[in-house]
């Protein structure tokens, strides 16, 4: 209770927040049981595996909710399943670009909205929901999120499984940039070693890794982190804008 604030004033600040946090774990519950699951077996048994991470799942869905422009008539966040996809989209343009989302320092459209989210704990800390989004993709080893900006929309994409002989350049090159960037912001390094960890591929084929690192370097998304030394094979790398 805050000075100046009567036991009837508190009762209904908690009411109001319980209300929120049901209504939010309903509605993340209303969309898992849209979502479809893999079946993997292991001894002997049968299970069902979501598709999709739930906690990146809760991350985009809160994101979504917590930074639409509230002054776009006509349009509010929308969640699309598809067979190989799901879009969590939102009314307004980002008040960071969509490459910066893991790295720059947390900007919200709707603060009072934000707040109330962290403290009935649907959210989290201030600006670590997409760190947790691409850390989960690369846990299950799906393709990296998608972020865009569809006219006046916001949009995540995160894409179901598919082996990495399906992928295609842009979508390694992803993958490649956004590793880099959970690297730097846990103060780490990304390395063949550790983007082939990412893609779940064997040392053996490193090769494959290096040519993902050459054309992500080519496309300005990646810096070597040390540009004077000669050694390849122990090569560290940044995202461009550390």
């Amino acid at each position: 209770m805050y000075k100046g604030q009567s036991r009837v004033e508190t009762l209904h600040e908690q009411i109001g927040a319980k209300g929120y946090a049901n209504g939010f774990e309903g509605l993340i519950g209303f969309i898992k049981n849209l979502l479809p699951a893999n079946e993997a077996i292991g001894q002997a048994l049968r299970k069902e595996v979501p598709m999709y991470p739930e906690l990146a799942v809760r991350e985009l869905v809160a994101n979504a909710i917590i930074h639409q422009d509230l002054f776009v008539r006509g349009a509010g966040p929308m969640i699309e399943i598809f067979p190989d996809r799901m879009e969590i989209t939102n009314p307004g343009t980002p008040l960071v670009k969509t490459e910066r989302f893991l790295d720059s320092p947390p900007k919200s459209r709707n603060e009072a909205l934000a707040s109330i989210m962290r403290r009935v704990g649907i959210c989290e800390e201030r600006g670590s929901g997409v760190d947790k989004v691409v850390f989960q993709s690369e846990l299950y080893q799906l393709p990296a999120p998608l972020f865009e900006v569809i006219e006046d929309h916001t949009r995540a994409t995160l894409f179901s499984y598919r082996p990495y002989a399906e992928m295609d350049r842009p979508e390694r090159s992803r993958a490649c940039y956004l590793h880099a960037c959970l690297k730097r912001v846990n103060r780490d390094f990304m390395t063949n070693a550790s983007l082939r960890e990412r893609f779940g591929i064997d040392a053996a084929n490193r090769a494959m890794v290096s040519r993902i690192i050459r054309d992500t370097l080519a496309e300005g998304l990646i810096k070597p982190a040390d540009p004077e030394s000669d050694s390849r094979r122990h090569a560290r790398y940044l995202p461009f804008w550390a």
